[in-house]
């Protein structure tokens, strides 16, 4: 029974080492989300701080289409991030489940 206790201790120390190389490595990575087949993009880091805003200038006459590109952008870039942050997450946790409610990073 202690070397069970003991073997477990080891993997959740183990789980908990690859959870932070994973949050370092999603914090490194950019996502570039786009709208408006590509009128706008933005670029977002890991930690979802905004790198970069392209918006074609054919469009800026269009105030509220512009507002709305820029959201969906952002919105897409966002999306993509969250897509790989779980994909870095799962991969760190070697698909061990979870408890119902407990989110990542702890």
């Amino acid at each position: 029974m202690r070397g069970n206790i003991a073997q477990m201790m080891q993997q959740a120390q183990r789980m908990q080492e690859n959870l932070q190389r994973a949050q370092e490595e999603i914090a490194k990575i950019e996502a570039t989300g786009s709208a408006g087949g590509g009128m706008v993009s933005v670029t977002l880091t890991g930690r979802k701080e905004c790198r970069k805003v392209r918006i074609d200038p054919s469009i800026l006459s269009d105030q509220e289409m512009v507002e709305d590109l820029i959201a969906a952008a952002f919105n897409d870039a966002s999306n993509k991030i969250d897509a790989e942050s779980q994909a870095k997450m799962s991969a760190a946790t070697a698909g061990m489940p979870l408890p119902p409610g407990m989110k990542l990073p702890f």
